[in-house]
This record gives structure tokens, sequence and C-alpha cells, in this order.
């Protein structure tokens, strides 16, 4: 029987501020790359949690989402993984970006924060991360919300994991 198939979950957040969007830059095995702030789903929390705890980990930021404006599907680029052929599922989210928490370091890897225009991010693509912080954004632009209600997440995913 062939290995079972499973993509990668990661959330990120799509941050608009006087038409300028938040990004990171950050260290990876390809050099310096942009993307939005965005990571692994954790354990035991909601894509809407992960979301709120990767973009303090990686802006010093608080966030709360609002809407949730699409879910992604896209495979890494071979370099990247060492040659792995991985797939993420990204849930996008946007939302309200509050107060820098002073003092915060940046999750390891993160060299900065910056505000870059749309036009500016389309001029970037081959500093991007991933494929999907493009298409992120335009779907931004393009007024794609829909409700945060639209993800459950069932209690059994905050039980203890099982033990076999």
């Amino acid at each position: 029987m062939a290995a079972r198939w499973k993509p990668n979950v990661t959330v990120a957040a799509v941050i608009e501020r006087d038409g300028r969007f938040l990004l990171v830059e950050e260290q990876t095995p390809d050099g310096l790359r942009l993307n939005t702030p965005a990571g692994h789903l954790d354990r035991g929390e909601s894509p809407a949690e992960g979301c709120i705890r990767e973009t303090l980990e990686e802006t010093a930021h608080h966030f709360t989402p609002t809407a949730l404006v699409g879910v992604y599907l896209s495979r890494a680029r071979p370099q990247a993984e060492q040659g792995k052929d991985v797939t993420y599922m990204r849930f996008a989210f946007t939302g309200e970006l509050g107060a820098r928490q002073e003092g915060r370091a940046l999750d390891k890897g993160i060299v900065r924060t910056l505000w870059m225009t749309p036009d500016e991010i389309r001029a970037s693509v081959a500093r991007h991360r991933s494929p999907l912080l493009l298409q992120c954004v335009e779907d931004f632009l393009a007024c794609k919300r829909y409700p945060l209600e639209l993800i459950h997440t069932d209690e059994s995913v905050r039980s203890p994991p099982i033990k076999r």
C-alpha cells in the first residue's frame, strides 16, 4: 500500500493598512524570502488561533482575524524542501492588526517586517517564499471575504493526543 498523502496545514495573515501589506522577510534555505505572516498549524488550535499565534511570533503584533480570505493548495518548490514533494493547504485570514508587543523578539529566521504596496509585491515575485503570497493579496484586493464560522473546529481537536 502506498504512503498516505497528507497536506501540511498552514495559516497566514493578510494585513492591509493604507494601501500597503504587512510582510515578513525571512531567512530560508533559498536565501531571504518574503511572505505574509504565516506558519504551520499546531496541534490543538483552530486555524484562526494558529494565525493569531503566527502573526504574533513573526511580527510581534497582536492580530484579530475578522474574515477568511480563502483556502489554498500549493506544492513546494523542490529546492526549498530539499527535493521533497510537499503540498501545503493554507488558510488565509484578514483582520485587525493590534498593538506591538514591545521587547518581543521575532521568530527564528525572521529578519524584519515591512509594508509593501500591491505593485511592489507583484514586482518581487522571485523573492516570494510561497506562490500563495501574491494570490492571497490579489484575493484580498478582489474583496474576497468569508465568515470565520465557515471553519468549524470540533472540541476533540483540543483533546490530548491519543497514545497508541
